[in-house]
């Protein structure tokens, strides 16, 4: 827009006619002196165009600009909401791990599906499954005795082979700022980094019930319904090591090192201590 030459009006230095602009500044010449503005800033403030369409995109640049400081102001305070939001999740959290005295059984088993198989090691999150009846049937489980100092432990069997088959798939630490019982949609994110996938191969090599024992019936391997289980922390200690040994691929041990002692600093389990397993399939 040309604007050389227009005639403008001042509230304090009067008439004047405009001399230069560019995208930032304009210069108007006033009976006496030279002037410098912001542009297009000032007409909203202290200058009067007298052009009638001149006034017009002027009004029309202004406008824009306006509606372009308030996306900005909803923006940041849309940023300092999140910000609010994500500053008292972490003070509650820090309330929470505070307070938190560890559940000497809190680690989780599941038993995948064929369709979780396919993809829990892509998304690398499981679901809890829904309440099945009550006032909360259809909502999701809450896993609220996981914390982040917890690991999701991936089982499955083949459906032609008796439940003592039941092999290890891969494992979890679960998210480090998950607390199950915040968990609303049932899913159960991973850890950025202590993750792991087992071969086939490695797989065959650990058996579940090598480690797991139900204390009521020592010499039954039965699973019967649900999706999921709690479990010993010991245990859970047991197969990180055991993993650590089945690796050998020096990256991989070195992982599956890393991951056995974060846990056992997390939940506060001594190596030198660790009994060896001694699950259903060990009392045989």
């Amino acid at each position: 827009m040309n604007l050389i030459n227009k005639e403008v009006t001042h509230k304090r230095f009067g008439k004047g006619s405009i001399v230069k602009h560019n995208d930032s500044i304009i210069e108007i010449h006033f009976a006496t002196e030279n002037k410098k503005f912001v542009f297009p800033d000032a007409f909203g403030k202290h200058l009067k165009m007298h052009d009638h369409s001149a006034a017009n995109s002027l009004k029309n640049i202004l406008r824009k600009m306006e509606l372009e400081k308030e996306e900005e102001e909803q923006k940041r305070e849309e940023i300092k909401e999140q910000q609010r939001k994500e500053m008292q999740l972490r003070l509650e959290h820090e309330k929470f791990m505070k307070n938190h005295k560890l559940h000497p059984k809190s680690q989780m088993v599941f038993w995948c599906d064929a369709e979780e198989m396919s993809k829990v090691f892509t998304e690398w999150k499981v679901f809890t499954g829904v309440i099945k009846s009550g006032n909360n049937k259809g909502k999701p489980n809450k896993p609220t005795r996981l914390y982040p100092n917890s690991v999701c432990l991936l089982t499955a069997r083949d459906s032609n082979t008796p439940e003592k088959d039941r092999r290890i798939l891969g494992v979890y630490m679960v998210n480090e700022d998950f607390i199950g019982q915040f968990c609303e949609d049932g899913y159960i994110p991973a850890h950025s980094e202590y993750r792991l996938q087992l071969t086939e191969q490695e797989s065959e090599r650990m058996p579940f019930w090598k480690y797991y024992v139900n204390e009521k019936s020592p010499h039954k391997m039965t699973w019967n319904t649900g999706k999921y289980r709690y479990f010993d922390n010991e245990w859970m200690a047991q197969i990180l090591l055991d993993i650590v040994s089945l690796k050998s691929d020096t990256q991989e041990q070195e992982l599956a090192q890393n991951f056995f002692e974060y846990f056992c600093k997390t939940n506060r389990i001594s190596e030198k201590e660790l009994p060896e397993p001694n699950g259903a399939l060990m009392r045989i």
